[in-house]
This record gives structure tokens, C-alpha cells and sequence, in this order.
């Protein structure tokens, strides 16, 4: 039902946003207009009148669009301030704003793995800004030390596995990365696209960082014999897998809780990998020369605030949160997921290899792999 409810929200945001095309809406439901700074907590009351007399924000979103929908919503109300956004994976994102070179039609970027983030700031497309809301961070890990992006929230990287038709096929469930590369498991996997998606990016260096340089790259290529389908979105595998589509889905376990929780899917089993996984810093960033600087400095500060990461939870994301000052979401801890069992991630390594690894790992498929790589 809560998922319902929000797309019914997102379905009325239908105004366009032409200049961004693709599929975008403007925050609705409420009338724009200043709103009193009295009932605002932990931003800076200059800051929200600058912010007000831009009057609009133009939000890219790569979290799921229940929540994106959510959150813009919501900021538009708190603020009186006109929100268009558009949802689009991290690599999307990553690459308009290369294409756009400094003009971007966007303000800010909101959720996604901080890979692409970290290729973005190194190639000057992002805007520092040293937020006041940061100081409510759990660790400096969560932030980009020159101020280019803040973590939101955390997600573990893992399998999703349907496991009714594991068991029809009488075949185990994955329990580690290796297993993956068992010949049963040809054609069950489902995997999202290393060009479009963060997630894929986040497995590249995570295989990378695991195994070494070559063994990495090997093993993806290996891998690959498995792989049936490669989505454009980090989320695509695990919406398949309840259904059946998708017997083994490699992504970040929030999802599958979503699929588990929202959509009834009960069978689901989600799997950490025995030997260690990696974890995804969810993010958010402002664009180098964005139209409305000062209501995008007011969304990193509202995006550092349990006002709009707690609407997650609220709708369909379940990611472990990382501020000290907003509340968890209990089903995660529910399923057993351990915020903290993950391999000490290189985020240095991944922000200046990520580009080159990512192609280096596609020329070793070659031709292969091509016509699996989906990017609609």
C-alpha cells in the first residue's frame, strides 16, 4: 500500500521538466510560497531566504522514485521552494553532466553510490560546500573530504535469491562470490550494467579490491558466462526476483528487502557472502555552476537531516541510515544485516580507477556480453 500511495504521488507530478527530458515530474500537492522559517530546524535562516528568492530546484535522483518523489515533496513544502526532478541512474547522471561540461540543467544530485560521484568531483563537475548538517555524520567516511559529496545513507552488497525455484531445480543457494562461477548457475544470474549503473560499478572495484587487479577482472569475466541479464539500474535484478525471472540477483540487500516487505515476495532469501562484501555510501552532491546554488546548498543541508532521510523507510528504502540524529530502519536489523560486516572498502583507489576499470573489464568481454547489456 505504501508503495501504491507513492506512485499515486509520483503520477501527479506530471508537469514536465523539458529542459532535462526523459521521464521527470515537479513536485506537487501543496502551493509554492515562502515558508516560515520559525518551524525550520538546523539551516541557516539566510541561507533559506536566498534559497526562497531563487524559487526552484532541479533534482536528479538515482535512489528508487517512491522515495526521491518523497523527498522532493516534501522539500518543496518545508521550503515554499518549486521542485522538478527526475529520477536516473548514477551512470545517467554521470554522464549528462560530463555532456552538459559546466551548464548543467540540474542542482543537485540526490542518492546512488558514490563511485560516480568520485569520477564527477575529480573531473570538476561538482561544487564544494562544507554543510553545517554534515557535523550529525557517524564517521568521515561518509563524506568526501573537500566537501564534493555526503553520504545518506549505507547499503551491503549482496545476493538475492528466489529461493522456491532453487529448490525446484534442486539446486544451493550462493554463499560466496566464487560459488557464482559454478556452471549450475548458467543463465539463473542477473547482474545491472557496469556503463549506467553505480552498483555494477561497485562490484567492478569491489572484485578488484577482493581478488587483485588481473583476478578481479578475471573473475568478472568469468562471471559473465552466468549472467543471463544486465539491467541499466543497480535495483533492476531485484525486482525480478520474486517473481522468478531473476533466479539469483547481485545488488544491494535493501532492495530485496523492498521486494520482500512492499511487494509480498516471501521468497526471497537474502545472502552476505561468506568471505566479505562491500557496501555502498548512498550520496548527495551539488553541481558545478548550477542556476539555484543557494537552494541546492539548502537541499544538502535538508538531505543531512532526519526530515528527509527517514522518509526512506517510509517509502520502500531500507537502508541503513548515517546520522546520529535520525532513526534507523528496524526491519533491516530484522533481517539479519549487519551495518558493519562488510571488507574495508579503497573509496581512493575507486575514485581514481573507477573509469579506467570499468573499461578495462568491458574489453576484456569483448563482444560477449553486448547484446545483455540493457540501457533503457
Amino acid at each position: 500500500m505504501k508503495k501504491l500511495l507513492a506512485l499515486l504521488l509520483a503520477g501527479t507530478m506530471a508537469l514536465g521538466m523539458a529542459a532535462c527530458g526523459g521521464s521527470s515530474s515537479t513536485s506537487g500537492g501543496a502551493e509554492t510560497g515562502p515558508a516560515s522559517t520559525e518551524s525550520v530546524s538546523d539551516a541557516d535562516a539566510e541561507l533559506i531566504k536566498a534559497a526562497q528568492d531563487e524559487g526552484t530546484l532541479v533534482v536528479y535522483g538515482s535512489c528508487e522514485e517512491e522515495y526521491l518523489a518523497a523527498a522532493c515533496e516534501n522539500f518543496q513544502q518545508k521550503y515554499g521552494i518549486e521542485v522538478q526532478y527526475q529520477r536516473l541512474s548514477t551512470g545517467e547522471v554521470q554522464s549528462k553532466i560530463e555532456e552538459e561540461a559546466g551548464n548543467p540543467s540540474g542542482d543537485v544530485w540526490f542518492g546512488g553510490t558514490t563511485d560516480p560521484y568520485n569520477i564527477a568531483a575529480s573531473e570538476g563537475l561538482l561544487e564544494a560546500y562544507e554543510a553545517k548538517n554534515a557535523s550529525h555524520l557517524i564517521s568521515d567516511i561518509y563524506r568526501d573530504a573537500d566537501g564534493y559529496w555526503y553520504g545518506i545513507y549505507k547499503g551491503i552488497l549482496g545476493f538475492m535469491v528466489n529461493r522456491d525455484e532453487l529448490e525446484r531445480m534442486g539446486i544451493d543457494k550462493p554463499e560466496d562470490w566464487k560459488d557464482l562461477l559454478d556452471e549450475k548457475y548458467k543463465g539463473l544470474i542477473w547482474l545491472s550494467n557496469y556503463n549506467t549503473a553505480g552498483t555494477a560499478k561497485l562490484v567492478v572495484n569491489t572484485m578488484i579490491q577482493k581478488y587483485g587487479h588481473d583476478e578481479g577482472i578475471q573473475y568478472l569475466v568469468d562471471l559473465d558466462k552466468n549472467v543471463q541479464v544486465y539491467t541499466k539500474s543497480g535495483s533492476g535484478p531485484s525486482k525480478n526476483v520474486g517473481t522468478g525471472e531473476c533466479v539469483i540477483g547481485i545488488g544491494f540487500l535493501h532492495d530485496g528487502i523492498t521486494q520482500i516487505e512492499d511487494n509480498g515476495y516471501g521468497n526471497i532469501d537474502l545472502i552476505i557472502p561468506s568471505t566479505g562484501t562491500s557496501f555502498e555510501v548512498g550520496a548527495t552532491a551539488i553541481f558545478k555552476g548550477c542556476k539555484h546554488p543557494n537552494a541546492a546548498k539548502l537541499w544538502i543541508e535538508y538531505a543531512l537531516s532526519p526530515d528527509c532521510v527517514e522518509l526512506a523507510a517510509q517509502n520502500g528504502s531500507y537502508q541503513f541510515l548515517v546520522l546520529d540524529n535520525a532513526e534507523q530502519p528496524a526491519v533491516a536489523a530484522e533481517f539479519g544485516l549487519d551495518p558493519e560486516n562488510v571488507m574495508d572498502y579503497d573509496f581512493e583507489d575507486a575514485k581514481e580507477n573507477t573509469t579506467k576499470y570499468v573499461e578495462e573489464v568491458m574489453n576484456a568481454l569483448g563482444s560477449a556480453a553486448d547484446d545483455r547489456f540493457e540501457t533503457e
